[in-house]
């Protein structure tokens, strides 16, 4: 099923919430970097994260980056979303082993550990909004929980889940946004914590079946759930040998010569889809002809 993410209300409006069914989207990254499957779990979801949080911007061309910088052997996470669903993504470090948890599970926490959490925000203005939150837990959901409390002062509980086979590929992966508005009501507020605190693990529901209406049914069926939107989100690079032509010329004159003098042609690769583009010593001669 293709992967998508749905917009909610609940409680008259004093909840609003976000749901991704992302598994084509975390598989297509684990197939193109080769992760690891803790490395795949990380990834995944900050790409759920990303994909969610570029729904929430209002913008056409508003774009979104998620980036962890981290002591951990994965050593960092860098995703880039936008507003109409597409999401892209890589880590630093694509394999790492690691035992699993105290709880059995990928140990996500271990593979970052320490570092700090960026959210970059390119709406269209003269400089980008950036937020940064210290890495609490590592495990990304209760990091972007911290984050949206601390950083953009809305309470909120980001639940996010990857779930392998055995054979190392996706089996399931999603997720959730859930965040209260300023005019929000103590009791609501009160009965919304108590409803969370007895929640399972996502990755619990995700083991269900559970697509995204399901889930938030599941957490905000009781508050009055209202479904406003749906869309569909993918794995998604706008790389081209065009776009990497002019990370080239960006090298200089005197460095693509020496490259050329070598007489071998060049392979470069995109960061966040690995895609690989190969110049010829023809393409390179050409490239030194436009930085004239």
């Amino acid at each position: 099923m293709k992967d998508y993410m749905v917009r909610a209300t609940a409680a008259e409006g004093q909840i609003r919430a976000f749901a991704i069914q992302g598994r084509e989207m975390v598989e297509e990254a684990r197939r193109r970097h080769d992760t690891s499957p803790v490395v795949t779990a990380a990834l995944g979801r900050l790409l759920e994260a990303g994909a969610m949080m570029g729904m929430m911007m209002k913008g056409e061309k508003d774009l979104l980056t998620l980036q962890i910088d981290c002591s951990g052997p994965v050593k960092g996470l860098t995703v880039t979303a936008d507003s109409h669903g597409k999401v892209k993504g890589f880590a630093k470090v694509p394999q790492v082993m690691l035992p699993p948890s105290k709880m059995g599970k990928l140990d996500v926490g271990g593979a970052l550990d320490l570092g700090v959490l960026s959210v970059i925000k390119d709406l269209g203005l003269k400089e980008p909004y950036v937020g940064q939150t210290e890495l609490k837990t590592g495990e990304i959901g209760d990091d972007l929980t911290y984050y949206f409390a601390n950083s953009e002062q809305t309470p909120s509980s980001v639940g996010l889940g990857v779930l392998m086979e055995r054979d190392n590929t996706v089996k399931q992966a999603g997720g959730f946004i859930i965040q209260l508005m300023p005019f929000a009501e103590e009791e609501l507020i009160d009965k919304l914590e108590k409803k969370l605190q007895s929640m399972e693990s996502v990755t619990a529901y995700l083991d269900r079946g559970l697509g995204p209406e399901e889930l938030l049914e599941e957490l905000l069926g009781e508050f009055g759930l209202e479904i406003l939107e749906r869309m569909d989100t993918e794995f998604s690079c706008n790389c081209s040998k065009e776009r990497v032509e002019k990370a080239i010329i960006s090298i200089g004159r005197k460095e693509l010569n020496e490259m050329v003098q070598e007489g071998k042609p060049i392979e470069v690769k995109c960061h966040f889809c690995n895609e690989a583009y190969e110049f010829t010593i023809e393409d390179l001669k050409k490239i030194i002809q436009k930085t004239k």
